[in-house]
């Protein structure tokens, strides 16, 4: 769709329920190649994004099923740790596959991530992470090489609370030998799903949610069964919009935990919680 036409005026009312993360679901995908088995996550948001994201599974031997808002990933048969060009230039979100590939082979290649890069080198912090690890990397044109022959624990202090290096970061050493402290972590709830899931998976994972993470690493994970949060954007822009027309709503599979702020705003504001 080129373009929205809006006759505003009305009230904004209803009942909704609220989908699963992007920004939890994309990261947790790529994190089943760690485990080599079979991994079910329910509430997967049905967006172009998931598409993408299993289409590059399935590229690297990844079996992937999917039945309205679940999905089956079996890892067993992975056999490649390349994501093509093609790929990677759909979305920034592929990137989440780098730590993933680093944790389960030892090796990744990837170009630098498409989607909405943000400023000139937009996955340097993950790269910082990634070599505090243990991980040899070669950028050439765009085309990032990483080998690791052993990944070992370090402690990472982030220059920048980034929420995807901190999420690569957790990928990698939850499979490395020995422990890991990442500092200056981004605290976001996407990150604390990430550490639920592949707790369920065997790792070893406490501290998600605030500036310092602890990794005790595990030399093999397994298969788990996990959903995925709500997505508190979403949830945020329904409240708001209701709010801006004096409407009422109610929103179903919603977690009021991650909309504390914007809850307090709207209180502030006048309105009803």
């Amino acid at each position: 769709m080129e373009s929205y036409h809006i006759r505003g005026g009305n009230k904004i009312s209803g009942e909704y329920s609220v989908k699963g993360a992007k920004n939890a679901a994309l990261p947790i995908l790529a994190a089943t190649i760690l485990c080599g088995a079979e991994c079910q996550l329910s509430n997967i948001p049905q967006i172009t994004d998931v598409y993408s994201m299993k289409n590059i599974l399935n590229e690297l031997g990844c079996k992937t099923d999917t039945s309205d808002e679940t999905v089956i990933v079996n890892s067993r048969g992975l056999v490649a740790d390349t994501i093509s060009l093609e790929r990677m230039r759909e979305m920034r979100s592929s990137v989440f596959l780098l730590g993933a590939l680093l944790g389960r082979c030892g090796s990744a290649v990837i170009s630098q991530p498409g989607g909405c890069n943000i400023g000139s080198r937009p996955i340097d912090l993950h790269l910082h992470a990634l070599r505090m690890l243990g991980t040899e990397i070669t950028e050439k044109d765009d085309v990032i090489i990483c080998k690791a022959s052993k990944l070992r624990g370090a402690t990472i202090d982030f220059s920048f609370p980034s929420v995807g290096a901190t999420e690569n970061a957790i990928m990698v050493a939850s499979t490395a030998e020995g422990h890991t402290v990442l500092n200056n972590c981004a605290m976001e709830p996407e990150i604390c799903d990430l550490q639920d899931f592949l707790n369920s998976c065997g790792a070893n994972i406490q501290g998600a949610g605030t500036k310092t993470i602890h990794i005790e690493g595990c030399a093999q994970l397994h298969g788990g069964i996990h959903r995925i949060i709500p997505d508190r954007i979403e949830c945020g822009t329904y409240l708001t919009a209701v709010a801006a027309t004096g409407g009422e709503i109610v929103l179903n599979n919603a977690e009021s935990r991650h909309l504390k702020s914007i809850l307090e705003k709207l209180r502030e504001t006048g309105c009803t919680v």
